[in-house]
């Protein structure tokens, strides 16, 4: 369990300078804090710019009220508290919930035109594992693991909850809160955060039925899954529609957010690639071999890469983030998240050389 009652002593002297005024020290305290900051606030909100943004918002306030600050509770919960409230004020003004296309729309034919992306609704982003930060010693008898609690699976479940349930189940059963530190920190009763959270564990349940293994969310996968993955890349950057299709499982899922367009089964992912990714007809005349390349990644504790296309002056544009869920030695889905925009995140440069 956290312990949140525990003043650092060598803190004392930081705190003290920056309840002065000195913002160097102020930064010394919180800094080291970032990163599973921004992990909390990525997983209540689903979002990458989010997550950075209100890891931002909540230095300013910790800033801000730093005289208010009565040690309490460890820096680290206090910050937590804001940082959580944070996510909590903005969920309450805009949307509450990021999910992917197959969790709000039907199966898409493939044979039809790829819908444009929808106007009003915010789709769940991935997340660079880069950003992790081992919390195992933080947190051991967590009911989920670090890398368990950013699988793509396990936050589109997430998402399903009201946002303070949301919040009660990610502070309880991911940072192993006990109800009694997150009653203080939602400023709420004990009976009510365990109302709360038996709540989430009921909807959650119904949404989320697996636990990843740790070594897979790793990224130390086995040589079967290694030549899976290669042999994934060689489809794409050969345009070989038939040894995509072999890899994968007979009811696959492939989406592609933005866009709401989504396909199960290899019948209906390969009539896709065929029409789209891989045509070599038309305007694509000759050109479906070499229009893409790929570069390993790990995202939400699963094996990824950034995809890049070919563009008329032979150089090749980032186009977006694969991530790929694995299961019994084939690919049981493919989350193309089609945003260039993510580079930002994934430190992948935004153009490849020939």
């Amino acid at each position: 369990m956290m312990n949140n009652t525990v003043i650092d002593p060598k803190m004392d002297s930081h705190l003290v300078a920056a309840k002065s005024g000195d913002k160097d020290q102020f930064s010394e305290l919180a800094e080291p804090y970032r990163r599973e900051l921004r992990i909390h606030c990525y997983r209540i909100l689903g979002s990458l710019q989010d997550a950075d943004d209100l890891v931002q918002e909540t230095f300013v306030r910790a800033w801000r009220r730093l005289d208010t600050y009565q040690g309490r509770a460890s820096f680290r919960a206090w910050l937590y508290k804001i940082a959580t409230n944070a996510c909590l004020d903005v969920l309450d003004q805009r949307h509450s919930r990021r999910l992917l296309p197959v969790d709000i729309y039907p199966a898409s034919d493939p044979k039809a035109t790829i819908d444009p992306p929808p106007s009003e609704i915010y789709w769940l982003e991935p997340f660079p594992d880069e950003w992790l930060v081992d919390q195992t010693a933080i947190n051991p008898e967590a009911r989920y693991s670090l890398y368990e609690s950013v699988s793509l699976a396990f936050l589109t479940a997430l998402q399903t909850l009201p946002p303070r349930q949301r919040a009660v189940l990610i502070l309880t059963d991911v940072l192993d809160w006990s109800a009694r530190e997150v009653a203080e920190l939602l400023e709420t009763s004990i009976s009510s955060v365990n109302s709360a959270l038996h709540r989430a564990r009921d909807t959650l349940a119904k949404h989320y039925h697996g636990h990843i293994q740790e070594n897979a969310a790793k990224a130390e996968t086995d040589e079967q899954t290694q030549k899976l993955l290669s042999l994934y890349v060689e489809a794409w950057q050969t345009a070989d529609i038939a040894g995509l299709v072999a890899l994968l499982k007979k009811d696959a899922i492939l989406s592609m957010p933005p866009s709401p367009s989504w396909y199960r089964g290899k019948k209906a992912i390969g009539i896709l690639a065929a029409k789209t990714v891989f045509a070599d007809h038309g305007m694509f005349a000759g050109k479906a071999k070499g229009r893409w390349k790929l570069l390993p990644l790990h995202a939400n504790a699963e094996p990824a890469f950034a995809i890049y296309q070919r563009a008329e002056a032979r150089d090749y544009h980032l186009s977006g983030i694969h991530v790929l869920t694995v299961k019994a030695g084939q690919l049981n889905q493919i989350t193309c998240f089609m945003d260039p925009a993510l580079l930002l995140h994934f430190g992948v440069p935004p153009t490849l050389k020939l």
